[in-house]
């Protein structure tokens, strides 16, 4: 079981992906540091030094946004994350935790 760290306040996304990691039999942790993997909005503030900082620890980061922001998105992967447009996270999502 994959222990998932969401980290975004978009309500209707988290719901959406937090079905997406039940479904996959995975957990929903709050504890970032207690986490297998970590879910990202691109958006939000210092989101490409957290992400760099989860990856140096080994955690991989699912980073998420509107694809009208490839520049975030770009930055998002030179630090490391799996980088998707919105309409790609819970697909996305589904593959990582069913990967081993």
């Amino acid at each position: 079981m994959k222990r998932v760290f969401l980290a975004f306040n978009d309500l209707l996304f988290r719901s959406k992906l937090k079905a997406v990691v039940a479904a996959q039999q995975g957990e929903i942790v709050t504890d970032s540091a207690a986490c297998d993997l970590v879910v990202m909005a691109i958006e939000t503030p210092g989101a490409t030094e957290r992400i760099r900082g989860f990856v140096s620890r080994g955690v991989p980061v699912l980073a998420f946004g509107p694809h009208v922001r490839a520049d975030l998105l770009h930055a998002a992967r030179d630090a490391g994350a799996t980088a998707v447009p919105n309409s790609e996270a819970e697909r996305r999502l589904q593959e990582l935790l069913t990967s081993r």
